[in-house]
């Protein structure tokens, strides 16, 4: 057996916000798609500045960037399911950089 480094029990507040983000995730990574294949059937190009870029590199942008954010929701879920994870206000300060 390997030693997990969470607890067996997570709040329920934890799984809401980990799973919501699990979902949004995905449904980007659908809408990205689903984009690449309209814009592959009805040809559809998107002028920028002065050229035209097809829109199935617009689709295939978004479905890396869903995916990329799919696994930083895992690494996420990861510390998130530490027993000695806690919310505190303090981590959304700045960090004080010490002179040396």
């Amino acid at each position: 057996m390997k030693n997990q480094a969470y607890s067996p029990y997570v709040g329920k507040e934890k799984l809401t916000a980990i799973w919501t983000l699990y979902v949004v995730s995905i449904v980007i990574i659908l809408i990205g798609a689903a984009f690449s294949v309209y814009s592959l059937v009805n040809n559809i190009s998107i002028p920028v500045l002065t050229s035209q870029i097809p829109g199935v590199v617009f689709g295939v942008v978004v479905v890396f960037l869903g995916a990329r954010y799919f696994l930083s929701v895992r690494k996420l879920k990861a510390e998130v399911y530490k027993s000695t994870s806690t919310f505190s206000w303090s981590n959304f300060r700045k960090a004080k950089k010490s002179k040396s």
